[in-house]
Parts: structure tokens; C-alpha cells; sequence
């Protein structure tokens, strides 16, 4: 008896191991192929050890699985080379927020899982949109941008596409390569309008008061997120050439973004605009001087 309690123990640590790397989540067939035998799984559930969550799909564990957890156990149950996609893969790229939405995949053979979404895709076509954030199979930010068009109103879609751009450095050229080879896709027009500008994005609370600072001290307004040199730019006079960008510290405190800061003001310099940065407390502790000094630049560049 004490030697098969050991071998029991055993078991449970190599699932408890295995599901470990993943999220809690272990399918029957990566048990299988550690060693753990089709006995020892069934005696798993029966114990209560294993949860059968789609079939062939377990977690370990009783505490309610995490959002990473039913995403992954949604892939996993849809085969090999399936991907989160749509408003799921947006919610785990940052791109919308709110509560996360049922499980959405794309897969190259037909499924049906109960409680997922899953939308078949022409064999081949996938692993060019394929990578994996926090452990799970995804579709790319530019992808994801794509399958948000035909689910979400413009100014949600103009919202995730400017996220996609400060977060994961998404321009509208990596979303366009997506577009020519699904030209057809739902939404693609309402998108290239995104892209293209022609959708105001929601303003940043900082940009808000911002447009407050210039409307009281009577300054002619930017256009607001807008694109110019394959990137977007948070306010233009273009009839001026004028560029500014607001640092907030959300977007802004990273290495990379310092890096991207950089490029964004040698590209500004390129085409020819006057470059202006302003911080929070620019705008909203001390706004005297960049008001002076945004008066003398629009009158100087009529």
C-alpha cells in the first residue's frame, strides 16, 4: 500500500509539474507522452484530481481557472494549430478591455467545443498569423486588428487600433499587409478609414485637457490621432507643420517607448514639421510656458 501511494503521489506531481508550465491546463494526449498512463488519467478524474473541461482537455486544480486558463483550454480542445483570435486575442493583447469575452479560436479543421467560438480556416493560412502571448497560441496583434473590424463599432476599432500602436508598436503598414491577403474580410473598410485616419480615436484624458488648454487660451486646434508618416501622431497642425506628442506616463516609462519617443520626433524632423514634446505636468501643473511657447510657433509657421 505505501508503495502505491508513492506511485500515486508520484503521478500527481508529474501532472501537477506538467499543467504547472501551462496555466493548470493539461490535455489527455501531453499525459499521455510524459508517461502517465490512460488508467492513472481516468483515475485522476474520478478522484477529482483532473476537471474535464473540454474533452480531452483537463485542468488541475479546484480554484476557479484563470482567464489565461479557459483561453488556453479553448485552443488546446480545437487541435493543433488552432489560435485565440478576435475580441479574446484583443483582450489579451490589451487592445479593449472590460471582462473577457468567451473564448474565440481559429483553427484549420472544423470543431465544436461547447462555450467557443470556432471558426474554421483555410489550411495554410494561419501559421503566418500565429505567435503565443503568456503561453498561448494567439493570433498577431495585426491579425487580431483585422478580426476586430467586423465585430467592433468604428470608434471601438479606432481605440484598439491606437492601442495597438503605443503598446506593440502596430503601424498602419503591418495592418495593411494583413488586409491584402484578406481584402474580403468584414470590416475591412470601416478599418482602412481607421488607418487612414478618416475615424477620430477617443481622446487620452491628458489629450482632453490638453484641446481644454488651447480653447482657452483661444489657439486654433490640431487634428487629434491622426496619421502621417506611417505613424500616428497625437496632435498636428499639418497647414502648419507642426507636430506634438503628449507624454503620459503609461505609455511612456519603458525603454522602448523612450526609443519609439525618439523615432517618432527624427520622422516629425523628416517630413519637414516643427516637433513639440509636453508632459503631464506641461499641461496640467505649469501650462503658462507651453501655451507661450505653442503661440509663437503657430504664428511663426502661418
Amino acid at each position: 500500500m505505501r508503495g502505491k501511494g508513492r506511485t500515486a503521489g508520484g503521478v500527481d506531481a508529474r501532472i501537477a509539474s506538467l499543467a504547472g508550465r501551462s496555466h493548470g491546463v493539461a490535455t489527455r494526449r501531453e499525459l499521455l507522452a510524459a508517461g502517465i498512463s490512460g488508467g492513472q488519467v481516468d483515475r485522476g478524474l474520478a478522484a477529482g484530481r483532473l476537471i474535464a473541461v473540454h474533452r480531452g482537455v483537463y485542468r488541475v486544480g479546484h480554484a476557479a481557472p484563470s482567464r489565461e486558463a479557459t483561453y488556453l483550454a479553448a485552443v488546446r480542445a480545437c487541435g493543433e494549430g488552432a489560435l485565440l483570435a478576435g475580441r479574446p486575442a484583443a483582450h489579451l493583447w490589451m487592445l479593449i478591455r472590460g471582462s473577457p469575452p468567451p473564448p474565440e479560436v481559429r483553427a484549420p479543421t472544423e470543431r465544436r467545443v461547447a462555450g467557443v467560438l470556432a471558426r474554421r480556416e483555410r489550411r495554410g493560412a494561419l501559421p503566418r498569423d500565429a505567435t503565443t502571448r503568456l503561453g498561448i497560441p494567439v493570433t498577431t496583434v495585426p491579425r487580431t486588428i483585422v478580426d476586430l473590424a467586423a465585430s467592433l463599432p468604428e470608434s471601438a476599432l479606432a481605440r484598439a487600433f491606437h492601442e495597438a500602436g503605443v503598446q506593440h508598436s502596430t503601424t498602419p503598414t503591418h495592418v495593411e499587409a494583413v488586409l491584402a491577403r484578406r481584402p474580403s474580410s468584414p470590416g475591412a473598410a470601416a478599418l482602412r478609414r481607421v488607418i487612414h485616419g478618416d475615424v477620430p480615436v477617443a481622446l487620452s484624458a491628458l489629450e482632453a485637457r490638453f484641446l481644454g488648454r488651447l480653447r482657452e487660451a483661444g489657439l486654433p486646434l490640431p487634428e487629434t490621432n491622426v496619421v502621417a508618416g506611417g505613424r500616428r501622431v497625437d496632435c498636428r497642425w499639418p497647414e502648419r507643420r507642426l507636430a506634438v506628442e503628449l507624454d503620459g506616463y503609461r505609455y511612456h516609462r519603458s525603454r522602448h517607448a523612450w526609443e519609439q519617443d525618439r523615432q517618432r520626433e527624427r520622422e516629425a524632423r523628416s517630413r519637414g514639421d516643427e516637433f513639440r514634446r509636453y508632459t503631464h505636468a506641461d499641461v496640467v501643473e505649469h501650462p503658462h510656458w507651453m501655451l507661450t511657447d505653442l503661440r509663437r510657433l503657430l504664428q511663426d509657421r502661418q
